[in-house]
């Protein structure tokens, strides 16, 4: 017992650092030798988390506003070995940083941090445990252990059995709700991705993720079950040990009131490792065009867009003229890749389209898919430069983590912007740590294997996909017509299965965050739309000073604000049922009068049998003002606000 009390007078009197806030960290110690109990608080008071050490094994349990959200589970990184505390020390950290681009100009940094110093049968090691305001993380230090021992971070997460489950389903739409209650009586588990959204009968939603695995070396990607015996949800992910220091991923909790918040949550990028890249001012997120949907569409003039030279000068010609930042060449461009070398395509003059987008001052990304051959990425990334690239679609990497890590770091090395496609690792808060990384198809694309999904599968994945990081999804077509009639050779499968409006593809481009906004139609597409088309050319991809989802409900709607200096640019969709929503402006500057340009759906539109109907209205707006948002079965709604320039 005198043992126990000169442990608790150490840790009491550690140093805790406080700036100007009171840190919210308690500890209590039952009257044993064998429980030690720590409870910490987020910030605001709201989120508490409970860390209990009881016969060698580690549990945290989580508190919302008192009540409790996750039970007793257990964390652990070395399989069967017993853990015993021998020190505790607590800080508090509130400081702001700069993204190089993304959803917000600034994020604060603000968490209480619990750092449990561990025996793991004689191995040093730390338990990290960071509490934020909307959400959690853990994280794993280990050093000393023996060379090619097996680690595991292992996390259950111990929800009630009325939750239901959201995630992903690589390319098709996620999967969900399933009940907590339900999976343990099913006779087929579903395969569970991250980000997991967890839905209470009560608020608060929770997601499921993890953050920094690229700053954990050796670790694999987050795999997601239901235990079956253990009655519980478990994650892991395995390394091996080198013998020196090991540092696991976040394995991250997000705690929101409102769903859609989860979306523009901070903590699985604030948990990320900062930039590495010490000159960041070649990397420009923006909008880019793209030919592979388009090929066999047929313009007004008779032109035929396919894999050629004058396909793509018409590409950039459009582009220069809108002011779009990139024009994206998919596959085809080469016959046959060997070591270190490309057999470029007859039917395409690539030297000739280069020079032309470097007259038109348009930037060019070009794909490059693995299958077709090994050129070796040591030469891979000097080549695409060698060209005058900006970036590099990468195809059909697989869940290979080292080589994903590797891919990042060289097109960093070669100043070129990176665009994982095809089931990419999920790589969390890497656009913080590599901010070249600025996109990648963690979702179902539209037309992705030429098919098409419902604006019920936009609107999850806009609520389950988006959590993880800036997707590249090509929303924006506006040719729905042709494109459901079979006019594309790319284009779906079974035609008049791809139900949507020009209007909704427009509120798209806005409501995925990405750091490419891919638009996949033909020029002369946009050009008969050239107002609509208007709100896309305005965006500011990537430059946001803040964004928020105003308001959400899982596969019904979304509507989403994001704000650049002074102007906002609101996109709202609604599932096929179509529907009202109020959109309040509460967010404007008082006493200022703001011009708004609505973008929405008509009373005749309709995602099946009119999806090309819309019109364009002015006005004026103020804050307080609270708009009807009335959009058609599929459709959408969007609003330019910018302040009244005669004020």
């Amino acid at each position: 017992m005198l043992g126990r009390i000169n442990m608790m007078k150490r840790i009491i009197s550690d140093k805790i650092k406080i700036l100007g806030i009171f840190l919210l960290v308690c500890f209590t110690f039952s009257c044993t030798d064998k429980e030690a109990t720590f409870t910490t608080k987020s910030p605001n008071g709201d989120i508490s988390i409970k860390l209990n050490e009881q016969n060698g094994i580690i549990t945290y349990t989580v508190f919302w506003k008192g009540k409790q959200i996750i039970q007793p589970s257990e964390l652990s990184i070395l399989s069967g070995v017993t853990t015993k505390i021998k020190n505790v020390d607590s800080t508090m950290v509130d400081n702001v940083w700069r993204p190089v681009w993304g959803q917000f100009s600034k994020i604060q940094n603000q968490y209480n941090q619990l750092v449990l110093e561990l025996d793991l049968e004689g191995v040093t090691a730390k338990l990290i445990t960071r509490i934020y305001d909307q959400g959690i993380g853990f994280r794993y230090e280990l050093e000393g252990y023996e060379e090619g021992t097996q680690a595991t971070l292992y996390c259950q997460f111990r929800l009630d059995n009325s939750d239901a489950l959201y995630c992903p389903a690589g390319e098709n739409p996620p999967l969900g709700p399933f009940l907590i209650g339900d999976l343990g009586i099913a006779d087929n588990q579903p395969k569970l991705l991250m980000p997991i959204v967890v839905e209470k009968s009560e608020p608060p939603y929770l997601s499921i993720l993890e953050s920094d695995l690229f700053s954990a070396p050796g670790f694999e990607v987050i795999k997601l079950r239901y235990n079956t015996k253990e009655k519980t949800l478990v994650s892991h992910n395995k390394t091996m040990l080198t013998g020196d220091k090991t540092t696991s991923p976040w394995r991250v909790i997000l705690i929101n009131e409102k769903i859609g918040d989860l979306v523009t949550n901070t903590v699985p990028l604030n948990l990320a490792t900062p930039n590495q890249i010490s000159d960041p001012s070649w990397i420009k997120p923006g909008k880019t065009l793209w030919d592979w949907r388009v090929h066999g569409y047929t313009a007004p003039d008779g032109f035929t867009y396919g894999i050629n030279t004058e396909s793509y000068l018409r590409f950039i010609d459009f582009a220069a003229e809108k002011g779009i930042e990139y024009f994206l060449i998919d596959d085809y461009w080469y016959k046959k890749v060997t070591k270190g070398h490309f057999e470029l395509s007859d039917k395409l003059d690539l030297q000739k389209v280069i020079d032309y987008a470097a007259e038109k001052e348009v930037d060019l990304l070009l794909y490059y898919d693995r299958r077709h051959g090994e050129y070796g990425d040591d030469q891979l990334f000097k080549y695409y430069q060698s060209l005058g690239m900006k970036g590099i679609k990468y195809g059909f990497m697989g869940e290979n983590v080292p080589f994903t890590r590797e891919a990042i770091s060289m097109s960093a090395e070669n100043q070129l912007l990176i665009d994982f496609h095809d089931t990419p690792v999920p790589f969390t808060g890497i656009e913080r740590t590599f901010p070249n990384a600025v996109a990648k198809e963690y979702c179902h694309a539209q037309q992705d294997s030429r098919k098409v999904f419902t604006p019920e599968t936009f609107i999850k994945m806009a609520l389950i996909n988006a959590i993880q990081g800036p997707l590249d999804m090509n929303n924006g077509n506006f040719d729905l017509t042709g494109i459901n009639s079979g006019s594309r050779q790319k284009g779906p499968k079974i035609l008049e299965s791809y139900f949507s409006t020009v209007a909704s593809e427009v509120a798209r481009t806005l409501i995925i965050y990405s750091g490419l906004v891919c638009i996949p139609d033909a020029p002369e597409a946009y050009m008969e739309k050239a107002d609509l088309f208007e709100f896309i050319q305005k965006m500011p991809v990537g430059k946001w000073d803040e964004s928020r989802v105003l308001d959400a409900k899982m596969g019904k709607y979304i509507s989403t604000a994001r704000r650049h200096g002074d102007e906002w640019f609101i996109g709202s969709v609604y599932n096929q049922q179509g529907g009202l929503l109020e959109i309040t402006l509460d967010f404007l500057e008082a006493g200022q009068v703001y011009e708004v340009t609505y973008y929405e759906d008509t009373e005749a539109t309709h995602c099946k049998t009119n999806p090309e109907a819309y019109q364009i209205r002015t006005g004026q707006v103020k804050k307080g003002d609270v708009i009807q948002a009335n959009m058609a079965p599929g459709g959408g709604h969007c609003m330019w606000i910018n302040r009244d320039k005669a004020q």
